[in-house]
C-alpha cells in the first residue's frame, strides 16, 4: 500500500527536485501542492487537506525566502515561515502524520569560526532568520514525529538562485563584484531532495522532533562559488572579490554558514557529495537548456 506524502511549496527549488525524483519511489503517493492548491497559512485548509487525502507524511518545502524583502515584510515572512508551520504541526499531530520541515543556516549569527552543529545556540540576525527559527520552535514545541533539516546556499536548475543569477550576469557583463568574506557550502537541491526521500523510504524515523544539518561537502565563499560557475560555463567574465561591507543589503548575512554534517553521517550513513561535483551536475543541466 502506498504511503501518501504531501509536499508543500512544490513549485520551488526543493519541491521541483522532488517531483523529478518521485517516480523512483513507487511506495509513495505524492500530493504536490503550491499556494494555488493549498494555502498553508489557512489552518482549516491544511487540516481538511491532510484529512481528506489521508496524508501520512508532510514535507514542508514552502517558505518565504526573499531575505531582504523580509526586512520590510516581517508579517508576511512570519506567516509563511512560522505560523503556517504551526498549522502543519497541528494537522500532523491530529492525523498522526510525520513531518519533514526545511530550515536554514540563517538561524545562526555566523560569528562562530568552525562549522555549526545541531546543538549550537541559535541567534538569527535577520527577520528571515528569526521567522525560520520560529518555525523550528513550533515543530519542537509540538513534540510530533519530525525531522528538521537546516541547509545553506540552496540552488537548483529550477527557480531563482545564485547559480542561475551568476550564469546570466556573466553573459551580460564583462566584470562582476562578488562578496568574498562569507564562508559556507552550497547545497544542490537535488541532493537534499534525494537524501530526504531516501531517509523516509529506508531508515527508522524518530518519534519526536530531530534536527539535522545538510549541505554539500567542503566549504567555499560566494566569490569562489561564482568563479567555479563562470569556469564551468566557459565564460570570460572578470570577477572582483569584495567585502560584505562593500555590498550593503537590507538583511544581515551570517559571515560563517558552515553546517556540520557529522550527525547525518553517523545516524543515517549519508555522505553529501562534494560541492564542486554537484555544481557540475547542475550546470550540465542548465547549459543544456540554454
Amino acid at each position: 500500500m502506498q504511503k501518501n506524502i504531501l509536499v508543500t511549496g512544490s513549485n520551488g527549488q526543493l519541491g521541483s527536485e522532488m517531483r523529478v525524483l518521485a517516480p523512483q519511489f513507487p511506495q509513495f503517493r505524492f500530493f504536490f501542492t503550491d499556494v494555488a492548491d493549498l494555502d498553508i497559512c489557512e489552518a482549516k485548509a491544511v487540516m481538511d487537506y491532510v484529512s481528506k487525502n489521508t496524508i501520512r507524511c508532510i514535507i514542508n518545502c514552502a517558505a518565504y525566502t526573499a531575505v531582504d524583502h523580509a526586512e520590510q515584510e516581517p508579517l508576511s515572512a512570519r506567516a509563511i515561515n512560522a505560523i503556517a508551520v504551526k498549522h502543519l504541526c497541528s494537522a500532523a499531530k491530529k492525523h498522526n502524520a510525520f513531518l519533514v520541515h526545511i530550515s536554514t543556516d540563517y538561524v545562526f549569527d555566523g560569528f562562530k569560526i568552525n562549522p555549526y552543529d545541531e546543538t549550537d545556540a541559535t541567534h538569527p540576525i535577520s527577520v528571515y532568520g528569526k521567522s525560520k527559527l520560529q518555525g523550528e520552535e513550533f515543530v519542537r514545541v509540538s513534540g510530533i514525529a519530525s525531522l528538521i533539516f537546516r541547509t545553506s546556499w540552496l540552488y537548483s536548475s529550477f527557480g531563482s538562485n545564485f547559480v542561475k543569477t551568476i550564469l546570466r550576469l556573466s553573459q551580460e557583463r564583462p566584470e562582476l563584484r562578488i562578496v568574498s568574506d562569507q564562508v559556507g557550502a552550497p547545497t544542490y537541491a537535488a541532493d537534499l531532495a534525494a537524501t530526504i526521500l531516501d531517509i523516509l523510504a529506508n531508515h527508522s524515523l524518530p518519534g519526536h522532533p530531530e534536527i539535522y544539518h545538510y549541505a554539500n561537502k567542503g566549504k567555499t565563499t560566494w566569490f569562489e562559488f561564482a568563479h567555479e560557475i563562470v569556469k564551468l560555463s566557459g565564460g570570460t567574465t572578470l570577477l572582483h572579490p569584495i567585502t560584505t561591507e562593500e555590498y550593503p543589503t537590507l538583511a544581515a548575512r551570517p559571515k560563517n554558514s558552515q553546517l556540520c554534517k557529522a550527525k547525518l553521517i553517523q545516524n543515517f550513513g549519508i555522505h553529501p557529495p562534494e560541492w564542486k561535483e554537484s555544481l557540475k551536475a547542475c550546470m550540465e543541466i542548465l547549459l543544456a537548456e540554454n
